[in-house]
This record gives C-alpha cells, sequence and structure tokens, in this order.
C-alpha cells in the first residue's frame, strides 16, 4: 500500500501543500487519480480547469511539440524547462516522464534532483536502454536494460530525494517488448523491493486482457499505473474494480486533441478563403486573455504604473 504522511486532518487544505504531498493526499482520499498529458503550461492549466487530479508531463508530446520523434532526442534540460514552466503555471501535481533517466544511476540522481527542486511530484523511469524508441510505434526497436542495472536505478532515485513523499514511480516495458507478463511480474517485484512507490505496466494490445491479467497475478503492495492509450474500454469502473490501479495516465490525448483541431481549423481557412465562418467556431481572443491572467495584468498595472 501506497504510504502517506498526510495525515486525514489535511485531506480538505491539499492547495497549501508541496506537490508531492497533494498527490499522495489525493490518493489516499480517491484511491483512483486521474492525470491528463500535457506539453506547455496552457494545456496544463486547460488540464487544472478540466478537474484533473495532476499533469503527465510527457516525453512524447513535448517531443511532437518540437517535431520531433520520441526517441531520446529531447534533452534532459528542455522538458526540465518546461516542466518548471508547468510548474509556475498550474497549481496540480506534476508527474514528470524522464524516460530512461537520461542514462544511468548517475545521471538518475542528477535527474531526481532538478526535478524535485523544479517543484514536481513524481518521477516516472522506465526499463528500456537507451536512446528509447517510443513503445507504440508499429515494429519498433523495444530493448530492456538488465533488472539489475534498473533496480539500481530505482534505488538511486529513491536515496537521492529529499521530500519522502516525492514519488517514485517504476516502469515495466516488458510487456511492450514482448518479454511475457511472468518477466513483467519478476521485474515489477524487483523495482518495488528496491523502493519504487509504484509500478507502471505498460501495454499496446488492443483490449485491457493483457493489462487487467497481470494487475490480478500482481501480489506486490504498491500500487499500480497505467496507460490505457490503446485499450479505451478500459474506464474508470474497469479500473475502480481491479482494486489494485492507483493512477491512470492519459498519456498523449492533448497533442491529439490539439493537432485535430488545428487541421480542422487550417484546412477550413484555406477552404472558406478566410476566417469569416471559423472565427465563431474557435476562442475568442478573450478567452486567450483570461487564460494569459491579462486580468491580473491590467489589476497591477492600476496599482503599480504612476
Amino acid at each position: 500500500m501506497l504510504h502517506t504522511g498526510v495525515n486525514s486532518q489535511l485531506l480538505s487544505g491539499t492547495s497549501a501543500m508541496r506537490g508531492a504531498a497533494r498527490l499522495r493526499a489525493r490518493m489516499a482520499e480517491q484511491r483512483l487519480v486521474h492525470i491528463m498529458s500535457a506539453h506547455s503550461p496552457l494545456s496544463a492549466i486547460l488540464a487544472e480547469e478540466a478537474g484533473f487530479d495532476g499533469v503527465w508531463a510527457s516525453g512524447f508530446e513535448l517531443s511532437a511539440l518540437y517535431g520531433l520523434p520520441d526517441v531520446s532526442l529531447i534533452s534532459m534540460a528542455q522538458h526540465l524547462d518546461m516542466v518548471r514552466a508547468m510548474v509556475e503555471q498550474s497549481s496540480l501535481p506534476i508527474v514528470a516522464d524522464i524516460d530512461t533517466g537520461f542514462g544511468n544511476a548517475i545521471n538518475v540522481i542528477h535527474a531526481v534532483r532538478q526535478y524535485e527542486r523544479a517543484g514536481v511530484a513524481a518521477v516516472v523511469i522506465e526499463d528500456k536502454a537507451f536512446p528509447k524508441v517510443t513503445s507504440l510505434i508499429a515494429d519498433g526497436r523495444q530493448e530492456l536494460v538488465r533488472m539489475e542495472e534498473f533496480t539500481g536505478k530505482v534505488r538511486a532515485a529513491v536515496a537521492t530525494r529529499s521530500d519522502p513523499d516525492f514519488l517514485v514511480i517504476a516502469r515495466t516495458e516488458a510487456l511492450i517488448a514482448g518479454s511475457g507478463e511472468a518477466e513483467a511480474l519478476r521485474r515489477a517485484a524487483a523495482y518495488e523491493k528496491a523502493g519504487a512507490d509504484m509500478i507502471l505496466i505498460h501495454s499496446k494490445q488492443k483490449t485491457p486482457d493483457e493489462v487487467e491479467s497481470f494487475v490480478r497475478a500482481w501480489d506486490g503492495n504498491a500500487p499500480i499505473v497505467i496507460v490505457p492509450t490503446t485499450y479505451p474500454q478500459m474506464n474508470e469502473p474497469r479500473i475502480r474494480a481491479s482494486g489494485k490501479i492507483g493512477m491512470v495516465i492519459y498519456g498523449n490525448h492533448a497533442i491529439r486533441a490539439a493537432v485535430t483541431a488545428m487541421k480542422e481549423v487550417f484546412a477550413r481557412i484555406r477552404a472558406d478563403g478566410g476566417i469569416h465562418h471559423i472565427d465563431r467556431d474557435i476562442a475568442s481572443v478573450e478567452e486567450i486573455f483570461r487564460l494569459q491572467k491579462m486580468d491580473v495584468v491590467k489589476r497591477d498595472e492600476g496599482r503599480f504604473l504612476m
């Protein structure tokens, strides 16, 4: 069971807590948290307004934002800069997707220090070889590091964090790599023993069967995290029925929604020969001003510009 250092009296006042404590408190209260992907401060703001419990600072989405494939081309500095900007603009706990940890256990130590300092609530580290290849691509190169090497990364992350509420989530790609459930369970057990707070099990099957089988077989205490991108039938009632899943991450829906909307709007403008039809169907300039907090700027101008 996931520990929490937050007592029940604090659950009603989580806004004053650090992000990690807020995330643990929400999990203790709700038993299941919903984390929405983001690739920018604006998408993090929108996730908060929609009522999600946290933000997934997605490496896949940030890679796409730069127009690059998700194959370890985005540096830690680029990802960390965007994460800092998200933390500044959203009060939601941030779960940072740090791929393979940007190198070996020594790199993980540096990464955990920097991400915790930036104000994130959790990091997710996966057991693939660097440079990684995005998990859902057809016929992609999916190589796992030795289990012993990855447990060293987990132990390094746990030993480095200064806030005991900061979550270290170990992600096994054994199912993605085709290594089977037994190997996934073996790795998950080793990662929990190394100190991981939660286990993320990833699958690219089109149904939830593979993940649900893993969850049923899992006899560890660490709650499970899932990313049901390819098996959307795994909705909240079905997730809760498992009794072992504590977090669901909607891993790439922000960037996919943005691409869908922009393609449609751009095509309509070209087809219409102008913006005279589309203007009424998209967010107003005033709505963008609201998201930018221009009302605060106007208030401060009134107070301080003499």
